[in-house]
């Protein structure tokens, strides 16, 4: 569901930058230049797109109190049969619709077709819309509390989960005492009615939409709350919203350990020749990752790339995160694992902290950033969805050990998996008002929904999903 963060979060307190300071150039586009109106006035942005930013009521239930302002990205239909506006949610939550379809409208164009507007927009306190989350006071702090975060996997070391409790506790109360008074109003449900919003500014009445993962949710929400303005939904790799807005994070990972073993049978399969781990059979295959994970536990290995100027160290925790990270994109990142592994069995962890590097887009624990960059906060939108939507939980420490005790007994993967539930131990407790079912409602239109046969983040059979 998070498929880059697990990434970040494990080099991000490994990779260390030697020297120079970040080079700030002149932005191709710059949100902080566009006002917010309420209608879309479209200006030019990036590169053949447009771009605009819509005000809403910050509170729906005060809506003539505060704004806010979501930024929005399209790509223009090209054919001359015009279809309306598809709007893209890329998951999460947290995710950038914006970056989505400014990187990716292209090739979405090719998919969806060329009768359409494609529309990207980031969700309220995401990314370039504002207001933001904003835990800590500039990203110089941000960087520094997350530099010196605990293990991504909480069975590296006898007190990494309770590191992990530590740590969550803190970051609630950094939330809560710089809350501005707009941190209660991140909700799935909220940005459900943003969405109604664009709609009618763009002047249509029905919803194109294709969500994925966090998204599928996004949809189910929209379709629930509004079914008369349902057009085309997808709802893609689709989120248990019952195990969501439970704060539960559980029932993603049914799925984890068969892909995990299908990356071993898959290798078997491959043949010597196209897979570079490759053994007589799977359960050798697992078992000797096992004894390299544990071997690195003992002793770590120290990773320096030259032309990039960049080291690290590659651990147990590392190689635990990449492993879950790769089960999302067997076709790209299976054949990368399995060399690095091949590598790290021989004492070589060069290949994998370069898979990890790219993977994280990351070269340094932290530089300064520019203009729009310094206020923004990787995690502080993902972590306010989740905490606002889902259950109050329990301060203490016993009840996240047996959480992740429920968590081990589904998958194996729980150890860099737990930090979902965790992280909201000591939220700040605004009322729970927001939108969380029933997921029953006759819609306008059939939703179109769409799953993996195995699927390690989400459910692995839509068939069982809640929405009719």
């Amino acid at each position: 569901m998070l498929s880059k963060l697990y990434v970040v979060l494990a080099i991000g307190a490994s990779l260390v930058k030697s020297g120079g300071a970040a080079t700030c150039n002149t932005p191709e586009f710059s949100w902080e230049q566009v006002e917010p109106k309420e209608s879309l006035v479209w200006q030019a942005c990036y590169s053949g797109k447009e771009c605009a930013r819509l005000k809403v009521p910050l509170d729906y239930e005060n809506p003539e109190d505060a704004s806010a302002a979501i930024a929005i990205i399209r790509l223009r239909h090209t054919s001359e049969t015009y279809r309306g506006p598809v709007l893209f949610n890329p998951g999460g939550p947290g995710g950038s619709g914006v970056t989505f379809v400014r990187d990716g409208g292209e090739v979405l164009a090719q998919i969806v077709g060329p009768e359409f507007d494609l529309v990207g927009f980031d969700p309220r306190g995401v990314k370039f819309s504002t207001p933001r989350p904003a835990p800590f006071a500039s990203r110089v702090d941000y960087e520094l509390w997350n530099t010196g975060i605990r293990p991504a996997s909480v069975n590296t070391t006898d007190s990494a989960l309770a590191r992990l409790w530590a740590d969550s506790t803190l970051f609630g109360e950094f939330a809560g005492a710089r809350d501005d008074g707009s941190l209660r109003f991140f909700t799935t449900d909220y940005v459900s009615r943003d969405m109604v919003q664009i709609l009618e500014a763009y002047g249509e009445e029905k919803l194109q939409f294709w969500g994925f993962s966090y998204g599928s949710l996004l949809g189910a929400v929209f379709s629930a709350m509004f079914p008369d303005k349902v057009g085309r939904v997808i709802i893609d790799g689709v989120v248990d919203a019952e195990d969501y807005f439970a704060t539960k994070w559980i029932n993603n990972l049914l799925d984890a350990d068969k892909a995990y073993r299908a990356f071993a049978e898959g290798c078997v399969a491959a043949g010597p020749k196209a897979c570079a781990f490759y053994s007589s059979s799977a359960s050798e295959i697992l078992s000797t990752i096992d004894a390299i994970a544990n071997a690195l536990r003992a002793r770590p290995l120290p990773v320096f790339v030259p032309e990039w100027n960049v080291g690290g160290v590659v651990d147990f925790s590392f190689l635990r995160v990449m492993i879950f990270a790769a089960l999302s994109s067997p076709y790209t990142d299976f054949a990368v694992l399995a060399q690095g592994l091949a590598d790290l069995q021989k004492g070589n962890a060069t290949s994998l902290f370069r898979y990890a590097s790219e993977q994280g887009q990351r070269t340094a624990p932290f530089q300064c950033g520019c203009g729009e960059e310094e206020t923004q906060f990787d995690e502080a939108p993902e972590w306010a969805f989740i905490c606002n939507d889902g259950a109050k939980l329990s301060p203490d420490f016993e009840e996240v050990m047996q959480h992740f005790e429920e968590l081990r007994a589904v998958s194996s993967f729980a150890d860099v998996w737990a930090n979902l539930h965790t992280r909201c131990i000591a939220w700040p407790d605004f009322p729970k008002t927001n939108f969380r079912g029933p997921f029953v409602a006759n819609t306008s239109h059939p939703l179109l929904l769409i799953g993996n046969t195995i699927d390690p983040k989400n459910l692995p059979d839509v068939r069982v999903f809640w929405l009719v």
